[in-house]
């Protein structure tokens, strides 16, 4: 499979290499039933069970209004009430037990792109689907945003309705995707930045946040929209690539067409090879270093394996660093 594979939109057959579908995106709740969600040491709680308490943020929610006890914090008493009822009633709060979950996936053209399982649109659907089902089965919120020629966000609920929205804005964004045709010279601007500052005005505090974005995003991102959502929440990064990016395919002659622009590479050239391999290297050590500066995690996904098996060894990872 190559960029110039034939394709068909979702009014007839498709190429699920290509474009996603919805029976796909549902049925990977089925695959994320024994994945370990990114969470914190467990605690005891009433309400909700054994859940998690690793936190960040407020801390506390509400529960309910009693009569004063003696030792009670006079700063939780409830005047309203206690006027109401002629007697002192006080506020209970219990600790927050949940950890919302906001996901922000890239559906551009510049993901419609593959050589091996499938193109870096699709693992970017797929990825993002497993992390919604799996913080779904551990009882969180889930939203986010998907970003491309638009910008659309599902705000975080505890139910499968908002996950269908959520699919909805995937799967449109995903269908109307076709290979890049700028050839204006003009250095593009990066998406990444547009849905990062919308992210900051939706994304509640104490959250874990999934970036799943291209590989070459780290070139033009602004590192200072990712600082304070790295700051507040528990940030994950999850650059997408295929070994296209990474290194020329070997061939004599390699012929680019764009617009009617025409661009011819020698893909034998050592140099040639050296220097587009370098630039992929390059990207890597960005990203990781940007997770160092941010103190984040850092997973890159790649289209030469299913996004289960990836998306399993992350969390595996991730609940590895909890415990330590």
């Amino acid at each position: 499979m190559n960029v110039n594979t034939p394709h068909t939109r979702r009014d007839g057959p498709q190429d699920e290499r290509l474009f996603i579908s919805l029976d796909t995106l549902l049925e990977s709740r089925h695959q994320c039933q024994r994945m370990p969600l990114f969470r914190g040491p467990l605690q005891a709680s009433r309400q909700l069970g054994r859940q998690y308490s690793r936190l960040r943020g407020r801390g506390v929610d509400f529960d309910q209004v009693r009569a004063y006890q003696p030792g009670d914090d006079i700063r939780s008493i409830d005047w309203r009430v206690t006027a109401r009822t002629g007697k002192v009633h006080t506020k209970v709060f219990n600790e927050e037990r949940e950890r919302p979950v906001f996901i922000v996936c890239e559906q551009s053209d510049r993901l419609f792109l593959g050589s091996q399982l499938c193109f870096k649109s699709v693992l970017a659907a797929q990825a993002c689907s497993l992390i919604a089902w799996t913080a779904l089965a551990h009882n969180d919120r889930v939203g986010g945003v998907v970003f491309g020629k638009t910008c659309h966000e599902v705000r975080p609920q505890r139910n499968r309705q908002s996950l269908l929205r959520l699919f909805k804005l995937l799967i449109d964004a995903n269908h109307s995707l076709a290979p890049p045709a700028d050839s204006t010279g003009e250095t593009p601007r990066e998406l990444l930045n547009q849905a990062l500052r919308h992210t900051r005005e939706v994304v509640r505090p104490g959250s874990i946040l999934y970036i799943i974005c291209d590989h070459s995003a780290v070139d033009r991102v602004n590192q200072s929209l990712l600082a304070p959502l790295a700051l507040h929440n528990d940030l994950v990064l999850l650059p997408l690539y295929d070994s296209l990016d990474a290194e020329l395919p070997s061939a004599d002659q390699l012929d680019f067409v764009q617009n009617g622009d025409r661009v011819s590479i020698n893909s034998r050239d050592a140099s040639v090879r050296g220097a587009y391999a370098a630039q992929f290297v390059a990207q890597q050590l960005a990203w990781e270093n940007l997770a160092r500066r941010l103190g984040c995690s850092l997973f890159s996904l790649h289209t030469g394996s299913n996004a289960q098996t990836q998306i399993g060894t992350m969390f595996s990872a991730q609940k590895r660093r909890v415990r330590r």
